[in-house]
């Protein structure tokens, strides 16, 4: 079963189903396969979440499966603490989930493929910041 994340953009945020859907694959347990829903306000907000150095670290995560952010900041290059903000900021969005790893939390990728759709005319383009 594929797991997919649906994403729109500019709509109010609603992440309703989010958390109970990571917590039920967390758990093992079958999951409607329709996708999640994740709304993202503006064009701006999106283009922060997906800038080229976030999507570095989710391909990280994926291909790697690294067991904490440090490890994740090694296989990318990068100081620990600029990725430990860039992945808290992901998994505030849902994008990924932070185990606990010992003392360590290790960045988790739970969908297989993310799906984008929105209707940003010239009006999304104007609205700057969040």
């Amino acid at each position: 079963m594929t797991r997919r994340l649906h994403i729109t953009i500019g709509t109010r945020p609603d992440r309703t189903d989010l958390d109970d859907r990571l917590g039920a694959l967390d758990a093992g347990e079958d999951v409607d396969p329709q996708p999640s829903r994740l709304s993202i306000e503006s064009l701006a907000t999106f283009g922060r979440i997906f800038r080229p150095t976030n999507l570095t670290l989710l391909e990280a995560i994926v291909e790697h499966e690294p067991e904490s952010i440090r490890e994740l900041a090694r296989l990318v290059d990068r100081h620990p603490p600029e990725v430990t903000e860039n992945v808290h900021e992901l998994a505030d969005y849902g994008l990924l989930e932070l185990e606990d790893n010992g003392r360590a939390k290790r960045p988790v990728v739970w969908y297989d493929e993310f799906e984008f759709s929105g209707d940003v005319g010239l009006r999304g383009l104007e609205s700057g910041s969040t």
